[in-house]
């Protein structure tokens, strides 16, 4: 059974998601939690889905990056401004009603509307959408990477209870035939068949055995308490797991040759995709450094108006006291010329909305921004750009050849796998037959006591490796079947 755990850690990196589908396919229904009951394997997955705080950081990111998708449509739209100012201005100052300098306070009030949209940026926003779409995904994809890393964490604790069953049964079952096989001793003795020296050495295996049953029920309640404290579950002590009955059977994707499961391996596995993802995302940031080299035309709008808040002249009217001046001489008469001296008609302002009619003014147009020299910056954030790309294509790469490598491994281990598990099948019953014989011939007195241990613990062995070979067999069956593409478990 330690085989088992070192090999299910072993291969943890690479098949994180075989062990989330492949185990949860073998589990129960749900039940409630909110009563006392078993948990079954697809219970705890689920459970820790929904209450881990990883899970809930990376949704965050994925919420983020739909975020930025929205920012980069907006890139697209025009951006619309409306401004508003009032302002007193004290002191001496012009009067605008009669244009002589006067200390005076004046206010006035002005308003205006922009409108700006880019023409052409030099394609910035066309990739800057691409990438944002991407980083959406990518976001989406770690975010399932993430549920796999826990619900690993989950299985490889709730499977470590299970085993603990397991040597917990076999110890038990070992205890109850040594202590039948100490009283048929006691009798043998009695009866003088064996010597009581066997009496003996009966007694220390069932001493050894009791041993053993306490470390296994101590491992079993510390796996419990493990796998409770990573639910976040407070009430360990009466927390427990559903037993699951694991049966073998011959999966199809064992007549599929190594070539065509990493056919769609290629296909199905995340962390490919994921790969690729970034590589596209880092393709679409060189675009957009490179864009900054080319020219941007935006055009624009502009609606403005103003008031003031002085008295203005509606009019004249004739100066009663002095209804004419002199505005010169003739020249041969020496006669005033005179004309009527007319004084201006003062009210006040004009309403506030009739000003902002009477003063609106309205200015568009397209401008353009060509890129002369700006220190090396966008040359060298391209370059920096590039730098990324290929590091990203390098672990592109790297993502490939341990795919490759994982399939051909997974399809060898899966092929020796269940050879081991015949074989262990064959030898366990080859154990049993010879056990059998053995009791017969200590009972007559042909085999002592410590011949007839050697051949019990052989047989105790021979279960053992069947059941270590049996789940070994299971568990890489289904990391090839996650392989292949057989969809194990819907999420």
């Amino acid at each position: 059974m330690d085989f088992i755990f070192t090999w299910m850690r072993g291969r943890c990196t690479g098949t994180k998601k075989v062990f989330f589908m492949g185990f949860v396919w073998v589990s129960g229904c749900f039940a409630s939690y909110g009563q006392q009951h078993n948990w079954t394997l697809q219970e705890c997955v689920s459970y820790a889905l929904d209450h881990n705080i990883d899970i809930k950081q990376i949704d965050l990111d994925v919420e983020r990056a739909a975020i930025g998708k929205q920012g980069a449509w907006g890139s697209f739209l025009p951006t619309l401004s409306a401004q508003s100012s009032h302002s007193w201005t004290l002191g001496l100052n012009q009067n605008i009603t009669t244009g002589l300098l006067e200390n005076q306070t004046t206010q006035f009030t002005s308003a205006g509307v922009d409108v700006g949209i880019d023409i052409f940026k030099g394609l910035q926003n066309q990739n800057q959408l691409l990438k944002a779409r991407l980083s959406v995904l990518s976001s989406k994809y770690q975010s399932q990477k993430m549920r796999e890393d826990v619900a690993l964490n989950v299985i490889n604790a709730y499977l470590q209870i299970i085993f603990n069953k397991e040597l917990n049964k076999t110890n038990q079952a070992q205890l109850t035939y040594e202590n039948q096989q100490l009283l048929r001793s006691q009798e043998l003795v009695a009866a003088g068949v064996v010597p009581a020296g066997d009496l003996l050495d009966i007694k220390a295996t069932v001493a050894s055995t009791q041993q053993k049953l306490i470390a296994a029920e101590n491992n079993l309640l510390i796996s419990r308490l493990a796998l409770a404290q990573l639910l976040h579950i407070d009430d360990f002590q009466s927390f427990d797991i559903a037993d699951q009955a694991y049966e073998v059977a011959v999966s199809e994707v064992l007549f599929k040759s190594a070539e065509e499961i990493l056919e769609q391996a290629k296909i199905s596995q995340i962390d490919l995709r994921l790969a690729q993802t970034k590589v596209d995302i880092a393709e679409r940031e060189v675009a957009i450094s490179r864009g900054v080299f080319l020219p941007s035309i935006r055009g624009f709008y502009s609606l403005a108006t103003r008031a003031a808040y002085n008295d203005r002249i509606v009019g004249q009217t004739l100066d009663p006291n002095f209804p004419t001046r002199v505005i010169g001489v003739v020249e041969n008469t020496n006669q005033n010329v005179v004309q009527p001296n007319m004084l201006p008609i003062i009210s006040g302002p004009e309403s506030l909305f009739d000003q902002f009619d009477n003063n609106m003014g309205q200015s568009f147009g397209v401008g353009i921004s060509i890129p002369i020299f700006n220190g090396w910056s966008a040359r060298n954030n391209v370059r920096m750009n590039k730098v990324n790309l290929e590091q990203t294509k390098n672990e592109k790469e790297v993502a490939d050849l341990k795919l490759k490598q994982a399939v051909y491994t997974a399809y060898t281990d899966t092929q020796s796998a269940l050879k081991s598990f015949e074989a262990a099948k064959v030898t366990l019953e080859a154990r049993n037959l010879s056990l059998d014989y053995a009791k017969e011939r200590y009972e007559v007195g042909l085999m002592n006591i410590f011949e007839l241990n050697q051949v019990q613990t052989l047989a105790v062995n021979a279960q053992s490796e069947v059941l270590r070979a049996k789940y070994d067999y299971i568990f890489k069956t289904k990391i090839l079947e996650y392989y292949f593409g057989i969809p194990i478990f819907d999420n």
